[in-house]
């Protein structure tokens, strides 16, 4: 795999600070059912990184020592994590709101017939990944039969009340383009996705995150052995947004990886730049969340910044700018 980090570390990017940590990003593990041609974090099912019982233990001690409102548990799969029920349960108990980052065919593994009962019970939120409407665009993307599955999982969703008025069960679905492009109009893509999915399978979700692929990691080494990793970063710079900076998820959001290590986003993370806060170690830690606000400190920045702030923004939650 080529590294895209010497390719982004020079960079004119703005200059970022934090504001208040609202957010607790959990990487679990890389362990992962897909193999994903987007995919930033070169999760598979051959990865065996799994975060260990005492890291576990920090997330809960920092949820309360920092006053954290959301924490968003990714992966790989995050559910492939022995304690990933666990985790739900133990920060559903302390009041704070879970995101689950599924790929949907995950429902469909050995051991996790009943994850959806148990997202619903949990009143978890759904952030699930689905590229296209069609069958031909998501298994180029994903994998032959994985479309199949994904609707299956969403009807299955579905039947628990997920996506429906009234329940209080939130479906969002993620939307990635195929290739070196940027996402198309996140709100009349959506306008799209709904009537499609309804209309061909009877499926209702609340929204849609149209998000931007990141030159990093599996599709940053695709680039640069297609020769289009040049021509993308120009295409990200060409639409950079001043106004999309007020909103990046690195300003409210602390990513953890699988060693409770902590970094500025998910995409620091795969590309090993720590967090630099002013107040925390060369290397911080969770243990260190448990004594130190990172409120004020600056965020690291690098080239592939350009990538959330580019056209109507990406982020966790979707594009910045409607």
């Amino acid at each position: 795999m080529h590294a895209t980090l010497p390719l982004l570390q020079a960079t004119a990017f703005p200059a970022l600070r934090r504001d208040r940590l609202t957010t607790l990003q959990v990487n679990l593990g890389y362990r992962c059912n897909q193999t994903c041609l987007h995919c930033h974090v070169n999760a598979g099912p051959n990865r065996t990184e799994m975060m260990d019982a005492e890291n576990l233990a920090l997330v809960t001690q920092v949820i309360e020592a920092r006053g954290i409102e959301t924490i968003d548990l990714t992966g790989g799969a995050p559910e492939l994590h022995p304690a990933f029920r666990e985790v739900v349960r133990s920060a559903r108990a302390q009041g704070v709101k879970v995101i689950d980052r599924c790929n949907l065919t995950i429902l469909f593994e050995p051991g996790q017939e009943d994850l959806g009962q148990f997202l619903a019970e949990q009143q978890v939120e759904v952030v699930a990944s689905l590229p296209c409407y069609s069958l031909e665009n998501v298994d180029k993307q994903r994998g032959k039969g994985t479309f199949d599955k994904s609707i299956a999982a969403l009807q299955a969703l579905n039947a628990q009340g997920y996506g429906k008025p009234g329940t209080g069960l939130v479906l969002n679905l993620v939307y990635n383009p195929q290739g070196p492009s940027l996402p198309p109009d996140q709100v009349r893509l959506q306008a799209d996705y709904k009537r499609e999915l309804f209309e061909h399978f009877g499926i209702v979700f609340n929204e849609l995150y149209a998000l931007a692929n990141m030159p990093i990691q599996r599709f940053g080494s695709m680039l640069i052995s297609k020769g289009q990793f040049n021509t993308y970063m120009k295409l990200l710079k060409t639409n950079y947004k001043h106004d999309n900076l007020a909103g990046v998820m690195c300003r409210s959001l602390v990513s953890v990886d699988w060693q409770g290590y902590l970094y500025d986003c998910d995409f620091n993370q795969q590309l090993g730049l720590a967090l630099p806060g002013t107040s925390m170690p060369v290397r911080p830690h969770l243990r260190d969340l448990l004594k130190t606000n990172p409120a004020g400190d600056p965020v690291r920045v690098a080239d592939h910044c350009y990538g959330c702030t580019a056209g109507q923004g990406s982020s966790c939650g979707g594009a910045l700018q409607a």
